[in-house]
Formats: structure tokens, sequence, C-alpha cells
């Protein structure tokens, strides 16, 4: 693997292809799944394959991803590295409620820390909800400095951020190194355009979620034509395209499924020329 093919995570390089465990959780990222051992599976299936980064959180299920995680791949490879998130939990109706609030952070990170099995955690989101799957600016400076304490106890070796815009980036900065940040986009939703950019040039890692569109996937007959030629699925080439788009992009694509596994882990070999990539690119300019 080349160096293009990795990027630095905290302390660590890890490869840009990796893997998100929210969907091997049941429907709505709620309960159980409905065959526990196929989720095994593919987390075995993942670091087998060379995915050095999984990306979950505790209240995905609540707790469900984090104890599969911990039956499948725990003693961890140490070069494995696992990425949380806090910030909301999920009520009895499967709602995605905040839980900002110094007290509900600290108890998240013990959360993770149980149910993952570890003593400390690598890295660590702050979730803003925001709305939900868009920034909303606001100060984040009391919910990432309670972090920002728990990582000087030597619970978390690093911190990050989530659903957030570049101002909410330059307050955390000021109050400890963010090392990551994780907002929506992918091929059609390209609102963080330039904050991809200004995040690589600070040599931060930008890891898209619904990287393939999420709960409603890309539809595009442009990408379709694309993918036809190249002898390649659309998602393939749409994460191929985020690849492409900037060495500090790490992606998480999520399944629960082998098949589909293999197939997002294959995107990683997918060459796009400069022809193509102009192709793809108007995708988003067009939405």
């Amino acid at each position: 693997m080349s160096p293009s093919d990795t990027f630095v995570l905290g302390d660590r390089r890890v490869r840009r292809m990796g893997y998100g465990a929210m969907q091997l959780a049941g429907p709505q990222v709620f309960g159980p799944p409905k065959d526990r051992a196929a989720a095994v599976a593919v987390l075995r299936e993942a670091v087998a394959s060379g995915v050095d980064h999984i990306d979950t959180s505790d209240f995905y299920g609540p707790h469900v991803t984090n104890q599969i995680i911990r039956e499948a791949l725990a003693p961890y490879p140490r070069e494995l590295t696992l990425v949380t998130k806090v910030g909301a939990v999920r009520g009895d109706d499967a709602s995605w409620n905040v839980a900002a609030r110094p007290d509900a952070l600290r108890r998240a990170v013990e959360d993770n820390l149980r149910h993952l099995g570890v003593d400390v955690l690598e890295v660590v989101n702050f979730r803003e909800m925001g709305d939900v799957h868009a920034p909303k600016e606001g100060s984040i400076a009391e919910a990432f400095g309670t972090l920002a304490r728990l990582r000087e106890e030597g619970k978390i070796r690093h911190l990050g951020l989530s659903n957030v815009t570049l101002a909410q980036v330059r307050e955390a900065q000021d109050i400890a190194p963010v090392v990551c940040v994780q907002n929506q986009y992918n091929l059609v939703q390209r609102d963080d355009d330039a904050l991809v950019d200004t995040l690589r040039d600070m040599g931060i890692a930008y890891v898209p979620f619904f990287p393939l569109g999420g709960f409603s996937p890309l539809q595009s007959e442009a990408l379709s034509a694309v993918a036809a030629r190249l002898e390649a699925t659309p998602m393939q080439v749409a994460l191929a395209w985020l690849l492409h788009r900037s060495p500090n992009i790490l992606l998480i694509p999520g399944t629960s499924s082998l098949g589909h596994l293999r197939e997002n882990l294959a995107a990683a070999n997918l060459a796009l020329d400069e022809a193509v990539r102009r192709e793809l690119d108007a995708i988003g300019t067009r939405s």
C-alpha cells in the first residue's frame, strides 16, 4: 500500500478505506441485529481484509454495535483504530436525543470503555446534534471542554468532531487538538466542499458519514452511466470518487452483508481518470 492510500488519524496512520459499524444494529439502528453471527463475520472479514479503522458509537443499538465489535475482535489487533462518538442517547421509541451535558458525556465515555472492553478510547468524536444531519452554528465549548478533561484524565487519546461547522472546529481547536471531522458528504451532498479543503490544509482527517447516501442511497443516471463504462457498481464509483476527492478523506461505508463489504473494499482499487472525475464532479454541481 502506497502512502497515498493512508492518512494520519491522531498518532496513527490508517488506511483510507475503513468500516462503519452502524448497520450492525437492528432496524433504525435500534435493538439487536437479525443475525448476530453474520454481524460478527462481517467485522472479522473487514479486519482480515486489511481494514484498520472502524467507526462506532455506544448509541448504536444502543450498546449493540460495541458489544458485537468486542465479541468479534477482542483482543484487538495492535494496528486497529476504533473511533467512537458521544453527544446523543436513544429513547425507548428509537428517537435520537441530545446528551451533551458534562455528566451525560462522562457517562457515555464510560459506557464506550466498558462495552468495547478497553482502558482508553483511541478517538472520541463529539457529535453535535444540530439539525440531525446538518450542522448548526453555536458554541460547543462546554461539551468539547468536558471531553478535553476526560482526555487529560487518560480515558481518551484523541478528540474529533461530528456534524459541525468550520467555526466550531476552530473553537474546539482552541481547547484541544482535533484529529478528525465527521460530517455528511458524498458525491451529491457537497455542502462541505470548502471545509474538506480547509481541513486538508490543517492536516485534519475528514470522514464523510452517509458516503453512499445513507437511508436514501444515491441515485443518478450519470453515475450509473460512468459505472457501466468502468464495469463497476454505482456505489463503488461513488466511493472511489471520494477517495480521489482529497487525500485527507477517510471512508467508513457500513454494511451488514459480506458481499457488500467486499464490493466496498474493492472500490479502493478503482482508478478514475481526470475526465471521469470531472463528469462525476458535475453531478454534485447540478444537484
